[in-house]
Formats: structure tokens, sequence, C-alpha cells
């Protein structure tokens, strides 16, 4: 007859036996039949029962083997190997798989696929029979945790692992049993003989499960779990505290840093802003005249000038400054003719040569030495328009410098560039900023006067060349010399004015170009920077080619990524003045390519 695994009760038959498991264990509280273990489910008092109590379940069984004697010895069928001593009996399994007690069946029963073997000792072989009793053990487990009614997840109560499997677990728990076995060195037969003991006071030896965060003992696997719970519960909001003012104190550090490298930025932005302000003379040192008394009061502390040399100059400054009109000290006059007779003498390498009308140079002084090379090519151009009767209406004399920087500020009164009278805040007068091609431009356009800015904005050779600049500028010279004779001379004076040449720091006067025999083009240029007793070497013919060559540029001196170029071409009417000045709000210059 079937009987209960929990309480030992026999039932006559299997449905009854399911209806008492699910009236009395099921719903009811359950039990640990061997120690004070209660309030379990099923599922767990049979995991308990098959961990915890396995020798005294083996004992029963043996107990119970004995008393049924040769009950059912008449239904085994034995098989006696000569080399054992083992009978291998076959019996018919229980219908749905519902497990019998270790009472009703034969010592190491193992239940599967409806087999059962059963294991018998022998006086000759007590090892053998010691090895038997393991198996039966293990296998007396595996029936147990065979019922299908056990589904779900197991934990194991020695670590934090969770198994879905019970067989897992199983073999999981025997694994931490070896490794503590191991660990105490404690024989078999004083774990036997305790729980003998224990036994026989009639006292259940509970497990107790060690919380491996503060080694806690917790009387069962459910209790260890809420416990360990709650480590990992308060170490994870102490983890979320501690995060969080981690990520305060960071972004702290790091609004900190960016804060620092803003100020140390900003303090970098304004020292560049101060170096270009000086560089471009707009930091309010003072302009022309400032700048020409400091020049002379050093010369004079230094002994290079006398008291009387500087009080003159000074009042001679003063007139011109008053006057409006340059004191022509820095003026070099007839050096396009004297390009001119050189060039029908001694150029034998140059199979052309277009020059300007005749030009002035004007060379920087100490009062603009260092930023005034833009108002000295403005002069150069003014000087040989002069010479131009279609340009009468242009003031008689060259104006100075800052009577130039005044003509600046009058056009952007008219409206003529706005946005370089903002760069520079309406203001040249008293100052020592550089102009360019913007300038020029507006100043003219002010006057009358036909210009227009060509923008070389990228090298178009190689080597970062412009070859495409010396192509214009020859277009430029011999156009109006082609128009007068089919086959031009070797020589020839043009009356343009000169063009003015800007690039990057500094400014020229382009008076010239020469084509050699291998078809090479080279520009020559009027440089503020060299000095009159310099440019007066041009006018002697023992040192004109000396001077000759240090006018010449060709393609491979002119390097610069950028340039632009401003040519004057005539007179503007009224309408037209007032339609550049108008269209010069956004100033667009012709560029090439």
């Amino acid at each position: 007859m079937p009987v209960c695994d929990i309480c030992c009760e026999e039932l006559p038959s299997e449905a009854e036996m399911r209806t008492h498991l699910l009236l009395s264990h099921m719903e009811n509280v359950m039990a640990c039949p061997f120690c004070s273990l209660s309030g379990v489910s099923y599922d767990e008092l049979s995991f308990h029962i098959s961990i915890a109590h396995i020798d005294k379940d083996c004992q029963d069984t043996k107990t119970t083997v004995a008393d049924s004697g040769q009950e059912n010895l008449n239904d085994w069928t034995a098989q006696r190997p000569s080399s054992t001593k083992t009978s291998n009996v076959n019996v018919k399994n229980m219908d749905k798989g519902i497990s019998t007690s270790p009472k009703s069946s034969p010592p190491a029963v193992a239940r599967a696929s409806g087999a059962i073997k059963l294991v018998r000792t022998t006086p000759t072989s007590s090892n053998n029979a010691t090895r038997e009793r393991k198996d039966g053990r293990r296998k007396s487990k595996q029936k147990r945790l065979s019922s299908p009614l056990k589904e779900g997840c197991f934990s194991c109560p020695m670590c934090s692992l969770v198994c879905k499997d019970c067989f897992i677990l199983q073999e999981h728990v025997e694994l931490h049993l070896q490794d503590q076995d191991a660990a105490e060195g404690a024989g078999p037969e004083a774990g036997t003989s305790t729980e003998a003991s224990s036994t026989s006071n009639g006292r259940s030896a509970v497990m107790d499960y060690e919380c491996p965060m503060c080694s806690l003992s917790c009387p069962s696997s459910s209790s260890l779990q809420e416990h360990v719970e709650l480590h990992l519960e308060y170490g994870s909001a102490s983890a979320t505290g501690h995060s969080s003012e981690d990520l305060t104190l960071a972004r702290k550090l790091q609004e900190e840093e960016e804060q620092k490298w803003r100020e140390a930025e900003t303090r970098r932005e304004a020292e560049d802003f101060k170096k270009l302000q000086k560089q471009f003379g707009l930091d309010n040192s003072g302009g022309y005249r400032k700048q020409m008394e400091r020049t002379m009061e050093r010369a004079v502390s230094r002994g290079q000038m006398v008291p009387a040399e500087f009080h003159r100059k000074k009042v001679e400054m003063l007139e011109s400054l008053a006057s409006g009109m340059d004191d022509g000290r820095s003026k070099t006059s007839g050096l396009v003719e004297a390009l001119c007779r050189y060039y029908q003498k001694d150029a034998s390498d140059c199979a052309h040569v277009w020059l300007c009308a005749e030009t002035d140079h004007y060379s920087s002084s100490e009062g603009d030495k260092g930023w005034g090379c833009g108002y000295r090519n403005f002069q150069m151009l003014l000087s040989s328009l002069h010479r131009m009767e279609q340009y009468n209406l242009l003031p008689v004399s060259v104006p100075s410098i800052p009577r130039v920087q005044a003509l600046i500020e009058e056009a952007w009164g008219q409206g003529a560039d706005p946005q370089g009278a903002s760069h520079f805040n309406h203001r040249l007068q008293g100052t020592r900023a550089w102009i360019g091609a913007t300038e020029i431009y507006a100043v003219f356009t002010s006057l009358s006067v036909k210009a227009r800015i060509v923008d070389f904005h990228k090298p178009t050779g190689p080597g970062d060349t412009h070859p495409r600049l010396f192509e214009w500028v020859k277009q430029y010279f011999s156009h109006s010399a082609s128009r007068v004779a089919r086959l031009p001379p070797k020589v020839v004076q043009t009356t343009l004015p000169p063009i003015y040449l800007q690039h990057q720091g500094h400014s020229r006067s382009i008076v010239g170009v020469e084509q050699k025999v291998n078809g090479n083009l080279c520009l020559l240029l009027f440089d503020p920077g060299c000095a009159p007793r310099e440019m007066r070497r041009v006018l002697s013919q023992d040192t004109a080619a000396t001077m000759v060559r240090r006018m010449r540029k060709f393609s491979g001196g002119l390097k610069h990524r950028q340039y632009q170029a401003v040519a004057v071409e005539g007179l503007l009417t009224p309408e037209e003045k007032r339609s550049r000045i108008l269209n010069s709000r956004t100033l667009c210059a012709e560029k090439i390519p």
C-alpha cells in the first residue's frame, strides 16, 4: 500500500494518497517529522528532508526492508553476476510518478523509467557495501525530488545561487557539504555519532544558515534570504547616496575647472586683443604727431639731435599738420622717368616693359614708421593723379597722414563702407590704425574717383604663387598701350596710375611690369619702407641697376595667401557715386579666380 513520505501513514490507494497530501500537507501547515521545522511548503519540506535528514531516512529504509523480509522477493527477478554480490530486480513503477514511502521499498531504491535497482550488502565486501549505501542515498534523494508538483525557483541555503531545477540545486548543495567536510577534517564517524545521539535524545538538529555578509545564523533559508535582501537594499541605498555625493562633487569640480578655464580664456583673449590693438594702432597710444614727438625726444636724449633742431622740426611738423599738406620730406620724384631711361639702355633680358604714369615715391617717416604704409601708397596714387587733367577736381596738394585719416572719416560720414567704419569705431585721427584696400576704395569713392577692388583670394600656381595676379597686372598696363600701336615698343610708359597692392601686414604700389625674353613676368614695386636716400639711387645710371633688382618681384617672391589690388579707372558721376556708396554697405570685391 502507498505510504506518505511525510507522516508515514499508509493509504489504501494512490488516489487517496493524493487527497491525503493535498488536505493534510499542502493546504495545512506542514512540519518536518524529524525536527521542529514548520511553516514551509511541500516542496521546501521535501527538499529539507532530503538534505538535513538523509541518514535518518536511510536508517528507516533499512528497518523497513528488514521488516518486510521476503514479502516482495517473489516479484523480483534477480540476476547475480559472478563478479559482484548485487541483485538486479525489475518492478512495476507506480502511476503518475507518485513516490512511495521508503518503508515500503527496498533499500537504496531509485525509480526512473519504471526500473528499480536493489542493492544488498554482503559480509564479504564491506567497502562495496558502503559505496552501494551511498548510491542508495543519492537515488533516494532523486526519488523524493521527482514529484511533478515541485516546480519554480530554488535558492541555495548556503549561498545566493538560485536554481530553477531541484536536481541542479541538490548537486550544488552537495558540493558545499563536501567542501565543508574537507575544510573541517571531521570524520564520517563523528558526524554519524552526533546525529545518532541527537536522535536518541529526541532533539532534532536544525541546520543553521549563515549570512555570507555578516556571519549571522538564520534558522531557515527564507529568513536568510530576507536578511540578505536587507543587506542588499541597505547597500544599494548607501551606494546610491555615495554615488549621488560623488556625482555632485564631480560636477562641482568640473564647474570650477570650467570657470577657471573661462577666466583664463577671457584673460588670454583680452591680452591678445590688446596686442592686436597695439599692433594695428588702436590702443589709444597716440597718432602721427605723438609718435613724431616721442621719436625726436629719444633722438635728443641719445645725443643724435640737438635741442634747437628738435624745436625747429617740431614747429615745421605743427605747421604741416595745420595746413593738412605733407611736408614732402619723404618724397622722391622723377623715378618713373629714370626707370624708362634705364630700360631703354640696359635691360637686354627684357622683351617688353610697361610703366605707369609719373609717380612720386613717399617713404615712411618717424611719425608713421611701422603702420603708415597704406597712407603712403595713397599719397603715391594721388601724386600720379594730380598730373592728369581729368582728375583736376582732386585736392591740389598731397595731404598729410592726419589729413588722409580725416578724409577717410569724412567718407564714412557719407555712408561709405559702414562695416569698416564700425571696425575702427568711426575714428582714425589721433591713432596709428592700419588701413587697407577697403579704406582706399572708400576715400576714392567719396572723392568721386572710380576705383575697383580685385581680390586674389587664393594661390593659383605651384608653391602658393599667384600667376593670375601677374597676368592681370600685365593686362592692366598693356591694354591701354595696345590701343595706341599694334606693335608696342620695348619700353612703354602709359598714362595709367599705379596699382595699390595690399597683403597681410603690408602694402606697396605696382608701377610697372616686365616681360622677360623667356616669357616670365616680373612686377616693379614702390615700397614705402624704402628710405628716400635709397630711392634716389634710381636717378643715377651707375646705381639704377642695383635698385631695380630690389624693386623686382617675380612670381616666387609673392607667396602670401591673399592679395588685394585697387585700380583707379576714372571719375564717377553723382549718380554713380550715390550708387556706390549705397552698395558699399555690403562691399564686394571682384574675385580672381
